[in-house]
């Protein structure tokens, strides 16, 4: 007998974020999740050294957004929010 799982959508944006962490950590950075929006929108917060680095639109584009739209089909944008 298969028992299915309802996962919320805040837990699987957080299980997807956590697979691009480790990359994100052997450069001294990390990422947060702030929020997310009733329209699919996802902000983020960047930390460590993600903070000043100038690849981190590309982070967030080809790495982020790509790995949450492929693991939560609910998803339609990720933002980072900059402080």
């Amino acid at each position: 007998m298969k028992i299915m799982v309802d996962i919320s959508l805040n837990e699987k944006v957080i299980k997807s974020l956590e697979k691009v962490r480790p990359f994100l950590q052997a450069d001294d950075g990390d990422v947060q999740l702030i929020s997310i929006s009733e329209d699919g929108i996802v902000k983020i917060k960047f930390s460590g050294s993600c903070l000043t680095c100038p690849m981190s639109p590309m982070t967030l584009r080809a790495g982020i957004e790509r790995q949450l739209l492929l693991d939560v089909p609910d998803i339609r944008r990720v933002e980072a929010i900059i402080n």
